[in-house]
């Protein structure tokens, strides 16, 4: 253990206290251990928090902000403010483990070796005669779980961190922060399967928390995470639109509902939320508050809602202005437009342009520009091609021990199939994107991809089989609601299949989704078409 357990001492006896910090407790009683805050954050726009501890009176409303920030996974900004209480009262032991919080990223990167350095050293300033209470002793023990030194896989130190997460909500039941950092542990957990439960298991917490205390930034917040599929989105609806009312200082905050917007095809919303997000992080990154990132997966965010909504004019801008981030580096810059060509031209089909595409980026961007080229080369015929990227796209894969498996899995299938497509093996083609879209359903493709199973739906619309196409556009709209590529494909397929009532009810809801100024070329025959099934 890093940490011996702590007995209460008076908390004068530091002769290394400040002045400021002397004088003040000279005249004021030490804060008691137990006492409850009112939750009241200085800092306006980040949400309401209780969290007693006991730590001078002078350094609360920090403190206060330094949880607020780690429940909006504002790390740089909970840093400083948790940085900001130790220099006004350095033994102020429960901010030692909120600084050791920041280095611990549970639904990102987790805790990379440097960052379990890092937290590791903060715990270890914490002494045995500094004051803490039994409850904030049970809080920095079972975060050691984490940042500890041995040698057991990371799964199992998160698994063991959510258990003592677990005990310590069971004994401060009413602890909104125990609930909602339990609740966060829980997500967290590595699963090799259907984690539904786990995910389940937490909304039912957050539910109470979000009941129990409205204005809680972590329990709207962990609440949208939670729902981020496609089976539990619209539970975390309500909590999308609350957090950005809640927490409206944070950018993160802003941009968070748009996980529940796309996943529910609510296009427009989502643009509204990252455009905010996406200036506000700016902001926060050039007053050094937050990072680059922020304003990037904000941007995703955009260009792939203004795909939907029919403004490729738009969404192609958001990529040019990936240069003008501030704080951004070169590297992942890169992959970043990478990441937003590559798929906005597989949504566009626009094949002669994906093959004009030439190589960059690390190894990721090459998988996806090499499967891009694989699967544009054989849609123009170029068998030849086609098979030449596709070898690069295995021999990258199989140097790649640090990409997804479930992506690298659905790359290849994906690839050949349209490789057989194009050598009339129409079939084998069939069967393989078949079992790639069954294989990817089961997964969870995540809210931006062009998916297998929508591969499916356009090679039966170009093998003249449109009642089996309709099938399987309206499989992908269930999973994704509203999305572009499969409404206007559900239209073709059902007009070319005789069924004129549900050709008109597809166009009619794709022009509903775009604005006025939407340019996609596909939206220049909805009206004619539409019309043409009356």
């Amino acid at each position: 253990m890093l940490l011996l357990r702590f007995t209460m001492i008076s908390r004068f006896a530091p002769i290394f206290r400040f002045i400021l910090i002397l004088f003040i407790l000279a005249l004021v009683p030490p804060i008691s251990a137990q006492q409850t805050q009112t939750g009241e954050l200085p800092q306006p726009g980040l949400g309401k928090i209780v969290f007693p501890n006991s730590c001078a009176p002078p350094v609360q409303a920090a403190f206060l902000n330094g949880i607020a920030q780690l429940h909006s996974f504002q790390y740089a900004a909970a840093e400083k403010a948790f940085t900001d209480v130790i220099a006004a009262d350095p033994h102020c032991a429960i901010a030692y483990w909120g600084l050791a919080m920041t280095s611990y990223h549970p639904l990102w990167e987790g805790a990379t070796p440097k960052a379990l350095l890092k937290g590791r050293s903060f715990l270890e300033k914490i002494k045995k005669e500094w004051p803490v209470t039994e409850r904030e002793h049970e809080y920095i023990v079972a975060l050691e779980i984490i940042f500890s030194a041995d040698r057991r896989p990371g799964e199992k130190r998160i698994a063991r961190y959510s258990r003592a997460m677990a005990e310590i909500s069971k004994h401060y039941p009413d602890d909104g922060e125990a609930q909602a950092f339990y609740a966060l542990s829980l997500l967290a957990i590595p699963t090799r399967g259907d984690d539904t439960a786990l995910r389940n298991q937490a909304i039912a917490i957050l539910n109470r928390l979000a009941a129990a205390q409205p204005e809680h930034p972590g329990a709207v917040h962990y609440l949208i995470h939670a729902a981020d599929t496609p089976e539990l989105a619209s539970q975390g609806l309500d909590a999308a639109r609350r957090y950005a009312k809640i927490a409206p200082a944070s950018s993160h905050a802003l941009h968070m509902p748009a996980h529940i917007f796309v996943r529910l095809g609510l296009w427009q919303e989502s643009v509204d939320s990252n455009q905010a997000a996406a200036v506000a992080a700016a902001e926060a990154t050039q007053h050094h508050m937050g990072e680059a990132h922020y304003q990037f997966h904000a941007m995703d965010f955009l260009n792939y809602s203004y795909m939907q909504l029919g403004e490729e004019a738009k969404a192609r801008q958001i990529i040019e202005d990936l240069n003008n981030v501030p704080g951004r580096s070169e590297d992942v810059t890169t992959n970043m437009r990478v990441t937003l060509m590559t798929r906005n031209l597989l949504e566009l089909h626009r094949w002669k342009e994906a093959l004009a595409l030439g190589p960059q980026g690390d190894a990721q961007d090459q998988q996806m520009i090499y499967e891009l080229h694989a699967i544009a080369a054989a849609h123009t015929g170029d068998v030849k091609l086609a098979k030449e990227n596709l070898k690069s796209l295995e021999t990258a894969i199989k140097h790649d021990r640090e990409g997804s498996r479930n992506i690298n899995a659905l790359r290849l299938p994906t690839s050949k199939a349209w490789i057989d497509y194009a050598q009339g093996k129409q079939g084998k083609a069939l069967k393989q994107m078949r079992t790639a879209a069954d294989k990817q359903d089961s997964d969870d493709p995540g809210p931006f991809a062009v998916t297998a199973r929508e591969m499916l739906a356009d090679m039966l619309l170009e093998l003249h089989q449109p009642g089996p196409a309709l099938a399987e556009y309206e499989a992908v709209l269930r999973l994704a609601p509203n999305r572009f590529n499969p409404l206007y494909g559900a239209a073709r397929a059902a007009q070319l299949a005789g069924r004129s009532d549900k050709a008109k009810n597809y166009y009619t809801r794709l022009r509903e989704n775009c604005p006025p100024q939407a340019d996609r070329e596909e939206l220049q025959n909805t009206g004619t078409a539409a019309a043409g099934n009356n």
